[in-house]
């Protein structure tokens, strides 16, 4: 069987097994596309229709008509945006979002369901597989379609998820290392001071593709933590536009001096502050996170043009 017939026996073998040829969705009134399209409503903020079209490839009449539909089941709202009142701007109603959860909660347990006679390991296996095949098919994010945003609802537990499973896949640091990461956000945003402090999520079309915190260690220094790229992701300059976000920031906020932790065996990052500007500081060797042997580094870069009278 050649590679064409095989990719179009999967997708007939995964269609059918997660029901997205029935006519309803969900035992639901509403189709697969509909579905969807009220995910990106109830995941993304003041999206536009032309967002919808561009994100979900769809055919602008065909996404008016769902919306129209939307529009009289009170599902969705449309407002004039504040900064061009020709663009239309979309969120889901209190009445949209109640309708959508136990939708989004019934497709969790269906695929739940699907996974609770898997082992372990083979529903690693099978998460890795699929990471991959969309790895293979996503077509590369051009740096200029990249923002760098502040975090909102949600973003905390992707930064800790993502970090679990990409440093266990990458380097083999097992969940205490997931645990360490969820300490970090659970502090910052407990203590979150937005004059002094700040996390960027970097995306792309509704889609995350990295992370970095800058944090206040004292009143002069500044510590950045969690630095995360996709591996999809990674050879865009995100990394570097991160870091370069921390270091302007904690210049604007007055910080003399902005220090961080890493691992000697994770060359790309540590390539990415050299470029910036930071020195090694310091190591020390240590066993962590089911690893022995390991060198953690501290690294530091003293500002220059701080503001006046900081």
């Amino acid at each position: 069987m050649d590679a064409v017939a095989q990719v179009r026996e999967f997708n007939r073998f995964y269609t059918r097994t997660i029901g997205v040829l029935q006519e309803r969705l969900l035992d639901s009134e509403f189709s697969l596309t509909e579905v969807r399209v009220l995910y990106e409503l109830s995941h993304r903020d003041r999206l536009t229709a032309s967002d919808l079209c561009r994100d979900l490839g769809l055919d602008a009449g065909y996404l008016s008509r769902i919306l129209r539909r939307f529009e009289k089941l009170r599902l969705v709202a449309v407002e004039k945006s504040p900064a061009d009142a020709r663009t239309r701007l979309l969120s889901l109603t209190p009445r949209g979002r109640a309708v959508f959860a136990p939708l989004d909660r019934r497709s969790s347990e269906e695929v739940a369901v699907l996974l609770a006679g898997m082992a372990e390991e083979d529903r690693s296996r099978l998460v890795q597989s699929m990471r991959t095949i969309a790895e293979l098919l996503r077509k590369p994010a051009a740096p200029d379609e990249v923002v760098l945003r502040p975090h909102r609802p949600g973003d905390m537990g992707w930064v800790v998820q993502r970090h679990g499973q990409l440093y266990w896949q990458e380097w083999r640091y097992d969940e205490r290392f997931e645990a360490l990461v969820a300490e970090i956000v659970a502090h910052f945003v407990q203590n979150f001071d937005s004059a002094r402090e700040r996390c960027w999520i970097a995306e792309r079309g509704g889609e995350r593709l990295g992370s970095v915190f800058l944090v206040r260690q004292s009143a002069t220094v500044a510590k950045l933590r969690l630095l995360l790229v996709e591996p999809h992701a990674r050879g865009l300059g995100i990394g570097r536009r991160l870091v370069d976000g921390c270091v302007q920031f904690a210049r604007d906020a007055g910080y003399r001096k902005v220090v961080l932790w890493t691992q000697s065996e994770l060359l790309a990052a540590r390539r990415i502050y050299a470029a910036c500007g930071f020195e090694r500081a310091g190591e020390e060797r240590h066993d962590s996170w089911r690893r022995t042997g390991l060198v953690a580094e501290s690294w530091e870069l003293r500002l220059s043009g701080t503001p006046a009278g900081s």
